[in-house]
């Protein structure tokens, strides 16, 4: 009964911290990490232990299969060249300078275990830069390369930490005992995703039960998660490549009554496993901290802020060296005319530059190392110092950062969203133009204001009718959702300009249907 008073309290908590957080316009992760740390603090807090074998696949599985299902392929192909610098080199540059700064501040730490504290506070959390960044007037493409960079980087990271840990387990481990297994997980993981993808869609077309529905998409989601550990793939790159194959044919054969209650369990299972994992940072840290001595603390916290320094100051200084390499080929005309009118500016640099919040990731990651790895103690402490100082220093300073800045916003998606409408209306007009009912002329009337209203107001979404619902309104809406993702197919409209139309007629679907 404690823990369960424990749990609704937490919960509750991080309703209130989030509602917060919104009102004073900060990530609501900071606000957790904060209140996670306190928690360390607090005399009765229960000691709660979790599997390390089962934290990246209870905290990264679903949040990263979320946000590759909104990832547009269009957008990583056009930033493909800042994305995966971010992605590789920046993550790379990352874990070689604190695995030296770590075995600088503590000789005895072995060289695994400071690749793999590298590799634990590397990958950025951009979630928590992406919620500011909605906020604020901010050029679409930094927010396309943020979301991008957010995305992969983990794949990366892992990488490169289960390399590092498995290599802690032996005493010796040449590379040519570790590049096959990296070569298989590189080649291996994209073809296991895409199939493991195609596999579903093929096993749950007739799921109609929208409990149902989704307990499959969370038991699929792990399951593919569980698979490619045990068959030696990254597990993230996996996920992360079901989930897109996946969301470019899952929305034509999924019913708005099946989406919409989906989309609104998986939006609040992501936040509810950020509350955990940030609230497990205090009951884990309380054993760790009391069993350390004076002199030891005041060592692993010279060691916390020091790692903490390096990965914000090597982020900013990699984003600057990029630009700056980035301008000297443009000027010299060495880039292709794409990559050099998509090139960064300065201010734009900065904002990137300073978009280095950690967060559940770094968090999963340090928790899941195995009992008994060397300096276990001291990596967990620093990861939660590392996610704890980014989220504050650069979470509560980042919106007033791009204000100061005054970055211009282009905002493609509002165009692209007026041009959809369109579209959508007129595929529905033509749907039902041959039919002479009554019924059909008063809905080819109200079409017609929509679209006219859509013409003149690319704002204006689709305006709520009085008409009842039949069956002629849902065959003009079925010809409206196929045009429109005829568009996203084509890639003439994005991921973002499509989810928004989907929801629009989501709704009109739903009234439609009674």
């Amino acid at each position: 009964m404690t823990t369960l008073e424990w749990i609704i309290g937490l919960l509750l908590g991080a309703v209130v911290l989030s509602a917060l957080a919104r009102k004073v316009k900060v990530p609501y992760p900071t606000f957790l990490a904060i209140a996670g740390v306190m928690l360390a603090f607090v005399p009765a807090v229960p000691s709660w232990t979790l599997d390390p074998e089962l934290t990246l696949a209870l905290f990264v599985a679903p949040v990263l299969l979320d946000a590759g299902y909104d990832t547009s392929l269009r957008d990583l192909r056009n930033n493909w060249l800042p994305v995966s610098t971010l992605v590789v080199i920046a993550v790379a540059v990352t874990t070689i300078a604190v695995a030296i700064v770590a075995r600088r501040l503590v000789p005895d730490m072995p060289w695994s275990a400071a690749v793999a504290l590298g590799a634990i506070v590397a990958p950025p959390d951009a979630a928590a830069a992406v919620a500011i960044l909605r906020q604020v007037k901010l050029p679409y493409r930094l927010l396309k390369v943020l979301e991008g960079e957010s995305l992969l980087n983990d794949a990366s990271a892992l990488l490169i930490y289960r390399t590092a840990v498995g290599a802690a387990a032996m005493t010796h481990l040449a590379w040519r005992e570790i590049a096959p297994s990296v070569a298989l997980s590189l080649a291996g993981s994209p073809i296991a995703g895409y199939v493991a993808a195609k596999l579903w869609l093929r096993l749950t077309p007739r799921v109609n039960d929208a409990p149902t529905a989704i307990i499959l998409q969370f038991a699929g989601t792990f399951t593919i998660w569980i698979a490619a550990e045990r068959l030696g793939l990254s597990a993230i790159l996996t996920t992360v490549v079901y989930a897109v194959t996946l969301a470019r044919t899952a929305p034509a054969r999924t019913p708005a009554r099946l989406r919409v209650p989906s989309y609104a369990v998986w939006e609040t299972a992501v936040f509810m496993l950020n509350v955990l994992a940030f609230m497990l940072i205090g009951m884990q840290l309380r054993p760790i901290w009391i069993q350390l001595d004076d002199a030891v603390r005041l060592h692993y916290a010279e060691v916390a802020g020091c790692v903490l320094a390096v990965i914000i100051v090597v982020r900013i200084l990699w984003v600057a060296v990029y630009g700056l390499i980035m301008r000297l080929l443009t000027a010299k005309g060495l880039l292709r005319q794409s990559l050099a009118t998509g090139g960064p500016t300065l201010k734009g640099g900065i904002v990137v530059g300073w978009c280095g919040m950690r967060g559940i990731v770094t968090l999963a990651s340090a928790f899941a190392l195995p009992e008994g790895f060397p300096y276990r103690e001291l990596i967990l402490l620093t990861a939660c110092s590392a996610v704890l100082g980014t989220l504050v220093l650069q979470g509560l300073t980042l919106r007033p950062l791009i204000l100061m800045l005054r970055l211009q916003d282009d905002n493609p998606v509002a165009l692209e969203v007026a041009r959809a409408r369109g579209v959508a209306f007129r595929a529905a007009l033509e749907e039902i133009d041959g039919d002479p009912s009554e019924a059909a002329d008063l809905l080819r009337h109200e079409y017609r204001e929509l679209l006219m209203q859509a013409d003149g107001s690319p704002d204006g979404g689709i305006a709520a009718t009085e008409l009842p619902a039949d069956p002629l309104r849902r065959r003009a809406i079925r010809a409206a959702r196929n045009a429109v993702l005829g568009l996203r197919n084509s890639e003439e409209i994005g991921d973002d300009a499509f989810h928004q139309i989907e929801e629009e007629l989501d709704r009109a679907e739903l009234s439609a249907e009674g």
